[in-house]
């Protein structure tokens, strides 16, 4: 029979991975994690300069290793997430293998094992965690192929700061939690910006006296299951309410927004050369953002009325500004705008493992990170169980349940 490396390989040596791979070895249970890069890679290749978690400090959660500064309604920039991350493989020293790219899983029937093909070559194992993120590519819409080669583009992963820019304007697509902060990082250096907006909505940073996600935690949001949700599954693949965690955290209110001069556009149906044809809905997607305010902003009224709890009230935002003229088409070339920016988000990619647990999405199959292949797993997805599945402050609850379920099979002789 071939020999395995390990009871257990996780795919992925992020939060969620380093995690996962916490509980097993505190179990004792012989494992091996992937990364591609080095710790902390995404955060420090793919975020800006000035980028900041949206998230407090407290909530930097870890297993084993909670946030134990002095700040803990702070917000971690870039390099200190990059540094926490690194904190915590020194804190328990996983067996870690960097720089080592999985190119194909598969199962080989023939020896019961998972065959896990690599730029190392090839690795086996009884049990299999995918740790490797919900989305792995870059979306960036078609047409974008039709932009003038005169004009910059760039995904949002891939800037870091506006001196890095050509001069002249930006737009930025999407307004999303990045689409946003990117915008205005570009305004505060003086770059004439525009910001095409499509559906994401938003949250206020504090209301009636505390932080919006301390409110979150009180009221029981991070715990509620995806299947108990309203929305259900469809969560998984929904923007992020847009907000910021920079300079002491702040609202992001698109009306602020323009009402501060930025160009605000509705959603780019297409492009042709320097030409961008926009579509009459920015009303709509102000409408829609207010409403996701308002939505969360009466639960928490709810909630303390209920258990009669003492909070401050807060006044209305009273931000009356509404777009002045329907813009359908942007001339690039007129408005000197010399760079796009593409913060579209980002798309699955699980091509490379050729087993049968995904739909017809190409989205893997699962409960609570449990597939119906037996060995298995994912774990830190986006509202993989809960709203907190892929965040620090919750990855550590699934990454135990999935533990959980090797130590069981190991305790049981069960392959």
């Amino acid at each position: 029979m071939t020999e395995y490396l390990n009871e257990v390989i996780i795919i992925g040596g992020g939060q969620a991975g380093l995690s996962t791979s916490y509980f097993l070895k505190q179990n004792g249970v012989d494992h091996l994690v992937l990364d591609k890069g080095k710790v902390g890679d995404t955060w420090r290749l793919k975020r800006w300069d000035s980028f900041c978690l949206v998230t407090q400090n407290w909530q930097c959660q870890l297993p084993g290793f909670p946030y134990k500064g002095d700040q803990p309604e702070g917000f971690m920039g870039r390099d200190e997430i990059v540094e926490y991350l690194e904190q915590y493989t020194d804190h328990f020293n996983p067996p870690i293998k960097n720089c080592c790219t999985v190119n194909k899983l598969y199962f080989d029937d023939s020896k019961s094992l998972y065959v896990v093909e690599t730029t190392d070559g090839e690795l086996y194992a009884d049990n299999i965690i995918i740790a490797s993120g919900t989305f792995q590519k870059n979306r960036i819409p078609e047409y974008a192929g039709n932009l003038s080669s005169d004009i910059t583009q760039l995904h949002s992963s891939e800037y870091k700061n506006p001196n890095s820019l050509p001069d002249g304007g930006v737009l930025v697509v999407g307004s999303g939690q990045s689409g946003c902060q990117i915008a205005e990082d570009l305004k505060n250096a003086g770059k004439n910006v525009y910001l095409a907006i499509g559906r994401a909505p938003r949250v206020p940073r504090r209301y009636r006296g505390k932080d919006i996600l301390q409110w979150a935690d009180q009221i029981g949001m991070y715990d509620i299951k995806i299947d108990d949700h309203p929305e259900g599954k469809s969560l998984r693949f929904k923007a992020h309410p847009h907000l910021s965690g920079r300079d002491g955290g702040h609202t992001i209110n698109l009306r602020k927004l323009g009402k501060e001069g930025f160009n605000l556009l509705g959603r780019i149906t297409n492009i042709d050369g320097y030409m961008v044809f926009v579509k009459d809905d920015i009303q709509e997607s102000l409408n829609n953002a207010d409403e996701a305010a308002a939505k969360i902003k009466k639960s928490i009224d709810e909630y303390i009325d209920k258990h009669g709890i003492s909070a401050p009230l807060e006044p209305p935002e009273n931000i009356e500004w509404e777009p002045t003229e329907t813009i359908e088409k942007l001339d690039l070339m007129k408005e000197d705008i010399k760079t796009v920016i593409w913060a579209t988000g980002y798309r699955h990619d699980y091509s490379w493992i050729d087993i049968p647990v995904f739909d017809d999405r190409g989205y893997p199959e699962y409960e609570r990170g449990v597939t119906n292949f037996p060995g298995l797993y994912f774990v830190g997805l986006h509202w993989m169980h809960t709203w907190g599945s892929g965040l620090f402050y919750s990855v550590g609850r699934d990454a135990e349940y999935i533990a959980d379920q090797i130590i069981w099979k190991k305790l049981n002789n069960i392959k």
